[in-house]
């Protein structure tokens, strides 16, 4: 198969502003990583605390999304991109004057508005270019230039990280100040550069939807927190987590009967969506649960505890920025493999290298060369989900349903990093001891061998799972009537 090439400048007449958007969440997104253990000390926090940064604010995320994702299908999906934005601006903002632990854990939460940025900007795009011969084609495009805007941001935000943590030690508020202006200035992007949405579909919110799926969030997302709290040998966490999972029973049901569901759950119904679904959570386990371990591995020191790369803030943002490059290729790489092999063919394999890159941590993970390798294969395979997962959902989704169902991509995904979160704070919790014979602050490599062989095992997962996909899903019908049987 030989998909028609969408020309440069259709893409651009669709994308425009939305790339400086995904370019200001990638700040977001790079920014902090690097700052991690500081922050910690800051705060007086053990390194496994940082997990409740992570797990607090994809928790926020997954339950705002559904209800965002839906007003952006029937108000204008600017508007609520606008909304969103100017949220996270203020949480941004009060970051960096948080003076103690709780304060910084809310306003890092209420800063998980921005995860609804890119499925909004995707129902954006489609939603533009649906009477284009090649829409699927030219969303795939046009969401592999917003992913490479947010790659190339967070590697940015990494580095002017790295930078102003050795220039500005010590004024910790002020290093933070400095996406939340970016943030500010991302506010006015929106509302004088961004388009609005042709379609809207109007209607009311379901209210009652919303109520029971932020229900059973809330419960499931409590069970996480009691399982950090006590421990997975108390019930009590697993008490809850059940609860929160039977919730979604009622939950559905009630969907089933609205003739304008919060959710359509008949979509899970079709062969090309559900397994996109479920692979966007599953892949959730390692691109938003496994940064923060990561990260702390690279700081950790090897001369104290015995494991780590012994890394400085810049190192470390080096490092990141390096693995985000591999992120921006794997987007970018996506829509020109989509040209030679099919979208399903091309999502398996995307898969297949998140799972070869984190199992490699195994053996390997004594050297920075090392590292470097493992976080490169992995990213280029994760760039290119990020890219594919949401425009993929956008293909498949029924009219009117595009902003519901690129958003779900980013719920599902949130919901695994939120339990992968959970799961690898629990994991790297047990305390070590240091080569004095004194407590340390460092997880266990026994800890971070789990965090790799969970992230492994979930991709191929995934992979298996994609392989259900039917052979002409995601593709426009001009695609379908110029492909072969070369390529299956």
């Amino acid at each position: 198969m030989r998909a028609s090439k969408v020309p440069l400048g259709a893409v651009s007449a669709v994308v425009g502003f939305l790339v400086i958007v995904e370019f200001t969440s990638g700040v977001l997104q790079g920014y902090y990583t690097p700052l991690l253990t500081d922050i910690a000390r800051f705060l007086g926090v053990h390194d496994a605390d940082v997990n409740w940064f992570e797990g607090t604010q994809l928790m926020v995320s997954a339950l705002v999304v559904p209800a965002l994702a839906k007003l952006g299908d029937m108000v204008g999906h600017k508007r609520i991109l606008l909304i969103s934005t100017a949220i996270t601006a203020v949480a941004s903002i009060a970051l960096a004057f948080s003076p103690n632990f709780w304060i910084f854990l809310i306003a890092w939460s209420l800063q998980g508005f921005y995860v609804v940025w890119l499925p909004l900007e995707i129902a954006l795009i489609y939603s533009r270019s649906r009477q284009h011969p090649h829409a699927a084609a030219l969303t795939r495009k046009s969401a592999a230039y917003l992913v490479a805007g947010l790659e190339l941001g967070a590697i940015a935000g990494a580095l002017a990280a790295g930078a102003l943590g050795v220039a500005l030690a010590g004024q910790l508020w002020l290093i933070l100040l400095i996406p939340a202006l970016a943030v500010v200035a991302c506010f006015f992007v929106v509302l004088f550069g961004v388009t609005e949405s042709p379609e809207k579909t109007g209607g009311t919110l379901d209210r009652g939807g919303l109520v029971l799926i932020t229900t059973a969030l809330l419960v499931l997302t409590a069970g996480l927190s009691f399982m950090r709290l006590n421990g997975p040998g108390n019930p009590l966490p697993w008490l809850a987590i059940a609860l929160g999972i039977l919730l979604f029973v009622p939950f559905v049901r009630y969907e089933l009967k609205q003739a304008d569901p919060l959710i359509d759950i008949r979509m899970f119904r079709t062969p090309a969506m559900w397994p996109v679904q479920v692979t966007a959570g599953l892949f959730g386990v390692s691109v938003l649960g496994a940064q923060a371990p990561l990260s702390t591995f690279a700081r950790t020191d090897a001369s104290v505890y015995g494991y780590g790369l012994s890394a400085s803030t810049g190192e470390t943002s080096i490092l990141i920025g390096i693995y985000i490059l591999s992120l921006v290729v794997g987007a970018l790489l996506f829509p020109l493999v989509t040209r030679v092999v099919r979208p399903r063919v091309a999502l398996i394999g995307a898969a297949l290298l998140v799972a070869l890159g984190y199992l490699l941590f195994l053996p390997l993970h004594d050297t920075l060369p090392q590292l470097l390798v493992n976080m490169t294969v992995a990213g280029i395979g994760s760039g290119a989900l990020v890219a594919a997962l949401p425009a993929a959902a956008a293909a498949a989704a029924p009219h009117g349903q595009t902003g519901v169902a690129t958003g779900l991509t980013n719920t599902t995904k949130t919901i695994g990093g939120a339990f992968a979160s959970c799961v690898f704070g629990i994991a790297l919790l047990s305390y070590v001891t240091t080569s004095t014979g004194a407590e340390g602050t460092a997880g266990s490599l026994e800890g971070y061998m789990i965090v790799w062989t969970i992230c492994g095992v979930t991709a191929l997962v995934a992979a298996a799972l994609l392989v259900f996909v039917p052979k002409l899903a995601f593709q426009d019908a001009a695609e379908t009537v110029e492909q072969t049987p070369a390529v299956r």
